[in-house]
């Protein structure tokens, strides 16, 4: 059974690290990471099954890959407070020679990330490697993906979803955070992607729906539930509605927020609106 007395509290002290880490050096992407804040927190904490330490090969256990590699914020964060490098590590965010960049990359050697994914729409294409290298190896693990709504508009995408329906990768879940939001606007307005669920299941995919992607239950049960439905004979996708901006008021149901970092002014209203709980680092 989940804590989630623990887990709400973790919530709030993540979404404080991303707020800190993006208003130190006064850039990086508030607005998806608080709205992936639960998600990512249920997966590495709830659902994954993984083994102690950080293993590139990964074998034995789930792996997870960050394509909207934008959201490094909150993957940080999560890592961090999971265990995989030091907290303190968090106040280096996007310096110079630091480790943790405004784009993860696997040239740091930071424990956790597993793919550079500062360009978007390649995230997918290396998880469904992942996935068939595990099938290879009789490795009975699961393989994760998170992959942004906007970035469906980028063709590679298409032929990674395509050719994994048409070899059956079956141990791959992928999670599309809808948000209906980017960089420069809506999504319906930047380029129109229709209906989403429908396009992965003429792909051939196993859709799952997750009307409430910042609710801690509801992200664990859809997860769960996915997990079920692996291997037999279609990959799985959930599509999961979230909030961009998340648990900050004036960052929520508007696009500004995708790729600025608050003033001091608005970080000191944005913590108010999330207590300390675990501690800052």
């Amino acid at each position: 059974m989940p804590d989630y007395t623990f887990l709400g509290d973790l919530v709030y002290q993540v979404r404080r690290d991303i707020l800190r880490m993006v208003h130190k050096v006064n850039s990086g992407h508030p607005g998806g990471s608080l709205g992936c804040t639960e998600f990512l927190i249920a997966l590495f904490n709830e659902v994954m099954q993984l083994k102690e330490g950080f293993d590139m090969n990964g074998k034995d256990e789930d792996l997870f890959f960050l394509s909207n590699g934008h959201i490094s914020p909150v993957f940080y964060s999560v890592l961090a407070r999971k265990g995989y490098f030091p907290i303190k590590e968090l106040q280096t965010f996007r310096l110079i020679d630091s480790r943790l960049q405004g784009h993860p990359t696997t040239h740091e050697g930071l424990p956790g990330v597993r793919i550079a994914s500062g360009s978007l729409g390649q995230g997918l294409s290396v998880a469904v490697g992942a996935a068939i290298s595990k099938k290879l190896n009789h490795d009975d693990k699961t393989v994760f993906a998170l992959i942004g709504d906007g970035e469906l508009q980028e063709g590679q995408n298409w032929e990674a979803i395509m050719y994994a329906a048409g070899n059956n990768v079956d141990n791959l879940i992928a999670t599309i955070d809808l948000n209906g939001k980017q960089i420069d606007g809506a999504t319906e307005e930047v380029l129109p992607m229709g209906n989403i669920p429908k396009k992965m299941k003429a792909f051939g995919w196993e859709v799952i729906s997750l009307e409430n992607g910042n609710d801690l239950k509801s992200i664990i049960e859809a997860l769960e539930l996915a997990k079920t439905k692996t291997r037999k004979g279609q990959p799985i996708v959930i599509i999961m509605h979230t909030e961009m901006g998340n648990g900050v008021d004036y960052m929520m149901h508007t696009h500004a927020w995708h790729g600025k970092a608050p003033n001091d002014e608005q970080l000191e209203v944005a913590l108010s609106q999330n207590p300390e709980t675990l501690g800052d680092y």
